[in-house]
C-alpha cells in the first residue's frame, strides 16, 4: 500500500484506522525513551567485575615504578597507552589518556585552540573568523562544541562512503577560515555508516589553506560491531604519514560504552607538534589524571583482544534490539514508500528519513504517546535540517519488549504524519 498512490478517499480511510492504533498506543500511558545512545542496565552488569580487580599493593605500582595512587604519569599508564593506541590505530608515543569523557577532550582541543593556537598560527579566539566542517547528518555534541566557541559551522552532506569529499576538498583548499572537520569515520552517528577507503585517502591528501586546520577524528565505535562481518575502517594515521600530513588529524576514543560512560576512560592522540601543543595545555590542568582507574581497565580488559571478547558480549545483548527495530519498520513502513532507514553493521544508531517535512511531528507525535526521540534535526548544524526529515533512533537502552513497543509507537506516527501532509496536500 505505497501512500503517495492512494486516492483521497483510501487516505482518510487509511488514515482512520492509523489514529486509532495510535490512539490505543497513547491510552497505554507509556514512558519510553529512545533519545540517547545508552547502554542499557545489562551493559553496565558485565563490567561490573572490573570494580574488584585492584586486590593487592603490586597492583598499585606501575611498570614505571610509579605509584598510582600518587601524583604523576601524566600521559597515562603505558600498557594501557599502547592498548588505546591499537584502537585508535596510532602510535602510543602520541596517545594521552584522560578521564571518562572523549568530548571533553574534544571541548579541550577546541579550546586550546581558541586560546593558543595550532601550528604556530594566531588562536582561533583572535582570528576574525573562523569556520567548521559538518558532515551532517552527524554527532550534535560535536557541533554544539564549536558553536558554542562561535565558529560558523558549515554543512556537508554526508553520501556513499562518507562525507561529500569533492565539497569538502574544494572548501578546505579554498579558504584559510576554516579551521577543521569533525569526523565519525567508523558506524558514524546516527547513519552507521563506516568512511570509505577513498574517502580516507582524500582525507589524509588534504591541502589545506589553513596551517591550522585540523580533522576531529572521533573513533568513538571502532570496536562497536553487530554483526560477525564488521566494517573496516583504512587506518587514517598510516595514510598521513604517506602524504606527509601526521600533523592533520586528531584522534578520539573511549570506552565509555565498552565498560562504564560515567567512569570509563578517553584518550586523544596526534602528530607530535600538535601532541605537544595539547600536552602542554594539560599540564595547566592538572598533575596527573585517575591512574587507578586506568589501572582497573588494564587488568579488567588486559589487551585488544579482551576488548573485543568484551564487545561481543554487548552485542548479544543489543544486536536483538536492533533487529527488532529493523524487522518493524520493515514489516510496518516498507512498502509505504513514506520513509527510509539504515540498516548499520555497528554502532549505536539506527537513522531514519522520514516523508520530507514531516520529522518534527512524528518525534511531536512520539512524545505524546509517550517515546521520547532525539528532536528532529539535532543532527544537523544549529538543529536545524534543512528537509526535516531526519531521525535518530537508538535502540540500546529500552529493553527488547520495551523497545518493540516504542519501534512500533514509531511506525504509527510516522504513517500518521505521512497521511496528515498527503491530505493536506490533496487538499490544496
Amino acid at each position: 500500500m505505497e501512500y503517495g498512490l492512494l486516492s483521497r478517499q483510501e487516505l482518510e480511510q487509511e488514515k482512520q484506522k492509523v489514529q486509532q492504533q495510535y490512539d490505543a498506543f497513547k491510552a497505554q500511558g507509556l514512558k519510553l525513551n529512545m533519545a540517547r545512545g545508552k547502554p542499557s542496565p545489562e551493559q553496565l552488569n558485565l563490567s561490573m567485575d572490573m570494580l574488584n580487580v585492584l586486590t593487592s599493593d603490586s597492583d598499585m605500582i606501575a611498570s614505571t615504578g610509579d605509584d598510582l595512587r600518587n601524583y604523576g604519569m601524566p600521559e597515562g599508564v603505558p600498557e594501557l597507552r599502547a592498548i588505546l593506541a591499537q584502537m585508535m590505530q596510532v602510535r602510543p608515543e602520541n596517545v594521552i589518556i584522560g578521564g571518562n569523557s572523549s568530548l571533553n577532550m574534544m571541548f579541550d582541543f577546541i579550546s586550546c585552540g581558541m586560546t593558543h593556537g595550532f601550528s604556530g598560527c594566531k588562536p582561533w579566539g583572535k582570528q576574525e573568523k573562523i569556520k567548521f566542517l559538518c558532515p551532517s547528518p552527524g554527532y550534535d555534541r560535536h557541533f554544539a562544541i564549536t558553536e558554542y566557541f562561535g565558529f560558523e559551522l558549515i554543512l556537508v552532506p554526508m553520501v556513499d562512503g562518507g562525507p561529500d569529499m569533492d565539497l569538502v576538498e574544494r572548501l578546505v583548499t579554498g579558504d584559510d577560515t576554516v579551521k577543521g572537520m569533525w569526523c565519525v569515520p567508523k558506524y558514524s552517528n546516527p547513519l552507521g555508516i563506516t568512511y570509505s577507503d577513498d574517502t580516507v585517502r582524500r582525507i589524509a591528501a588534504l591541502k589545506p589553506a589553513a596551517p591550522d586546520f585540523r580533522v576531529m577524528w572521533d573513533n568513538a565505535y571502532c570496536v562497536h560491531d553487530l554483526t560477525d562481518t564488521p566494517d573496516v575502517l583504512l587506518d587514517l594515521y598510516a595514510e598521513c604519514e604517506k602524504t606527509g600530513n601526521t600533523e592533520l588529524p586528531v584522534f578520539f576514543c573511549s570506552t565509555s560504552k565498552i565498560t562504564f560512560p560515567g567512569a570509563g576512560i578517553a584518550a586523544m592522540a596526534a602528530g607530535e607538534k600538535t601532541y605537544q601543543d595539547f600536552r602542554k595545555h594539560l599540564s595547566f590542568q592538572t598533575i596527573g589524571p585517575d591512574k587507578l582507574n586506568q589501572m582497573r581497565h588494564l587488568l579488567y580488559l588486559r589487551d585488544l583482544d579482551g576488548i573485543h571478547a568484551q564487545m561481543k558480549r554487548h552485542k548479544e545483548i543489543i544486536a536483538p534490539k536492533f533487529q527488532v527495530v529493523l524487522d518493524t519498520l520493515g514489516s510496518e513502513l516498507g512498502d509505504k514508500n513514506i520513509a527510509a532507514w539504515t540498516n548499520p553493521n555497528g554502532g549505536y544508531f539506527v537513522s531514519v528519513d522520514v516523508m520530507e517535512g514531516c520529522a518534527k511531528r512524528v518525534v511531536q507525535l512520539c512524545k505524546e504517546a509517550g517515546v521520547v526521540l532525539t528532536g528532529a534535526g539535532a543532527a544537523f548544524p544549529y538543529g536545524k535540517d534543512p528537509k526535516d526529515t531526519n531521525i535518530r533512533v537508538a535502540p540500546t537502552y529500552p529493553s527488547l519488549e520495551e523497545m518493540k513497543k516504542a519501534i512500533a509507537v514509531f511506525c504509527v506516527s510516522t504513517r500518521l504524519a505521512a497521511l496528515e501532509k498527503l491530505l493536506g496536500s490533496a487538499a490544496e
